[in-house]
């Protein structure tokens, strides 16, 4: 069975596992650097992105999240996962971990007021998958090897680039596990 890691520092963890588990794999609550080692992929949930940038550092996993990246296993991240996976961020000098090759802008959906849900067609996936979007992100522009996935009002909100995954809504906050089969497959090309 393959095994899914969440980064379990903040955010919509819980949520995770349990599309993962649907999914028919193993979800895995990753707290400790060492428990990457024995993982098939991982996603880095929506929450607060400065916040689990801080919980990062303090717990040490950039390093070990690079070298995640750098043994070519997948990783998936959504809303604020997808700011801390993005090369460049509008407004700011510095990325994070700078994995998927996108420019990504902070809260351009508006608020927490502001959130919403949208119909999507999503490539790999359907046209009819409903993201729900909270303080969103959206991917400003690609590198020339990213696949553009899915838009929203002209505003591309889902991409891949590799084994990168990344998109600006929320896919575990509904009953609809497509988005994460999607990753799960990419786990599963990538062994």
């Amino acid at each position: 069975m393959l095994k899914i890691g969440v980064l379990g520092l903040q955010g919509a963890v819980r949520e995770h596992i349990r599309s993962i588990e649907a999914c028919e794999a193993e979800g895995i609550v990753v707290k400790t650097v060492d428990q990457l080692t024995d993982l098939d992929g991982l996603i880095i949930p929506g929450g607060e992105s400065t916040t689990m940038r801080r919980l990062i550092d303090k717990y040490h996993f950039m390093g070990p999240l690079k070298e995640f990246a750098a043994s070519g296993r997948p990783m998936f991240g959504t809303c604020a996962g997808l700011i801390l996976l993005a090369k460049n961020l509008v407004g700011y000098d510095q990325s994070h971990l700078g994995l998927l090759d996108v420019t990504v802008e902070r809260n351009s959906f508006g608020r927490q007021k502001d959130s919403f849900e949208a119909e999507l067609m999503i490539t790999g996936v359907g046209e009819d998958f409903v993201g729900v979007f909270i303080r969103a992100p959206h991917i400003v522009e690609v590198g020339e090897d990213v696949e553009i996935l899915s838009k929203h009002n002209g505003r591309i909100v889902a991409a891949r680039q590799g084994q990168f995954l990344g998109c600006s809504f929320h896919p575990e906050l509904t009953n609809d596990h497509r988005m994460t089969q999607l990753f799960i497959n990419m786990v599963k090309e990538s062994k």
